[in-house]
């Protein structure tokens, strides 16, 4: 079953904004559509049905998402799940986009035969109806690639003569890739790059724990919250635009390039892989509302972004998932997995996403609360052999609370019977939080002139100060007015 690692290239992928871009070039024009997809990855779809395949496109499209990337490798299910999807948005016919993101860290490409099946897969499914199309070409991603030569002297040579610019699939993609590269180099990739996929984006990757004393010094990483400096200077971070800055003055020194840019969106990482499995034990740093705060961003500079991808619908090795478990798991994942239910990320998304598509917020006609907190103190120390993944220290012992408020009212927040605290709450959105206590659990109680409007309670959670394993992920609960 194939499971993708993610990449960072030490460096390259800091939030630090590309400051020596060449002279802005005009874009190519392009009939981009501002729309937002999730990425799928196909490589948890084997058992698929097509009611799967409907049941997962009419919840994202219930919560404001325009489509999938279908995130494939090198499986032997490939071709057979993928026309499973399109089938599935066919019968729907609800507009449902999909479109491939090329998995090239599992994908052969280090000769032309690579570039062959990307082609032929491509070109299987380019006209069909709910093909993702921009200029009447087919929309194609990847993630990774910034190593494959297909058989070419250099990286661009190979990409352009064995996808972007062969006379099977000239004229006829609109090719938007995650590399993980120096944007600086983009400008090697004439011909090959219609734009660029950031995918890292999502996430405050230039805070880390060993450069704690430099990006977020108010923060003492031991404690188990910070200090309201603290975390004003980690505020400075969490869903900031620079990453995407540094991506889109490269792609503007791209000759020809319709230089679309396509952000990410990611509500959580958390991933614990020892070294005889997956060998990935690692987060990034989710908390301060990371969730919204990067959609609040998305919306502010939406004209500087064409596309959004959140990252991601099922990639629940990761734990950033926002669509419901079913399929397959990466083997072991269950024992973070099962449980921890991500659907209040989920429930957020139809308002951002909207947002993010027309410039305006759309009206909230019901009341929405949301709360999450991982399962156990950020310091805990289970006997678990895999060990505590690399950077926990940036997380704080908090609940994180979200309202959609149709109005002016008040929250209470509390963990156990003696922690509660009241919150003035305003007509639109609101962010808080509460240190949550040991053997704690998440309840949150909106009212509104004297009238309980609502009463969330996590009956099944428990902030355990005596977890048997380490578990950074994320449990959401969520609850709507009547």
């Amino acid at each position: 079953m194939h499971f993708r690692s993610l990449l960072i290239s030490a460096g390259l992928l800091a939030a630090a904004a590309f400051t020596n871009a060449a002279p802005t070039k005009v874009a190519r024009q392009s009939g981009v559509p501002k729309i937002v997809v999730a990425h799928h990855i196909v490589g948890l779809t084997a058992s698929f049905t097509i009611d799967d395949w409907k049941s997962d496109i009419q919840l994202a499209q219930a919560n404001g998402i325009d489509g999938f990337a279908l995130n494939v490798g090198n499986d032997p299910f490939t071709s057979t799940q993928t026309d499973l999807a399109f089938q599935a948005a066919e019968q729907l016919n609800s507009g449902f986009k999909l479109f491939f993101s090329f998995d090239m860290s599992s994908l052969p490409c280090t000769t032309a035969d690579g570039g062959a099946t990307l082609r032929s897969l491509t070109n299987q499914f380019a006209s069909r109806t709910p093909q993702l199309t921009v200029d009447g070409k087919a929309f194609v991603s990847t993630f990774a690639g910034e190593s494959c030569t297909f058989g070419a002297a250099d990286v661009p040579t190979g990409w352009r003569t064995q996808f972007t610019q062969h006379p099977d699939t000239v004229g006829k993609v609109h090719f938007v890739p995650s590399f993980f590269i120096d944007p600086a180099t983009f400008n090697t990739f004439t011909g090959v790059l219609d734009g660029a996929f950031n995918f890292n984006s999502g996430w405050p990757l230039a805070i880390s724990e060993a450069n704690a004393a430099q990006t977020v010094p108010d923060a003492d990483l031991t404690a188990a919250t910070f200090s309201a400096q603290g975390e004003t200077e980690l505020q400075k971070f969490i869903g900031a635009f620079d990453p995407d800055t540094s991506f889109i003055n490269g792609l503007a020194g791209v000759q020809g390039s319709a230089q679309t840019y396509m952000a990410a969106a990611a509500p959580w990482f958390f991933t614990h892989f020892g070294a005889d499995t997956f060998n990935k034990n690692f987060v990034f740093d989710g908390d301060e509302h990371l969730w919204v705060s990067r959609w609040e961003t998305l919306v502010a500079n939406r004209d500087k972004v064409n596309l959004v991808e959140i990252c991601t619908w099922n990639d629940f090795g990761e734990s950033h998932y926002i669509g419901p478990q079913h399929g397959d798991l990466p083997p072991g994942s269950d024992a973070w997995v099962d449980g921890f239910d991500h659907s209040g990320f989920l429930s957020l998304t139809n308002f951002f996403a909207t947002q993010f598509k027309t410039g305006t917020a759309p009206a909230i006609s019901q009341d929405q609360l949301v709360l999450w907190a991982r399962p156990h103190p950020k310091n805990a120390t289970p006997n678990d052999p895999v060990g505590p993944p690399k950077d926990f220290q940036l997380f704080q012992d908090k609940m994180w609370a979200v309202v959609l408020a149709t109005a002016d009212g008040s929250l209470t927040l509390s963990s156990t019977d003696s922690d509660a605290q009241t919150f003035p709450i305003t007509a639109g959105v609101n962010k808080l939080s509460l240190p949550i206590q040991p053997n704690g659990s998440l309840h949150g109680v909106l009212t509104r002139n004297g009238q309980t409007v609502i009463d969330l309670q996590a009956g099944n959670f428990t902030f355990n100060p005596n977890p048997s394993a380490f578990n950074y992920n994320a449990f959401t609960v969520h609850a709507t007015s009547q």
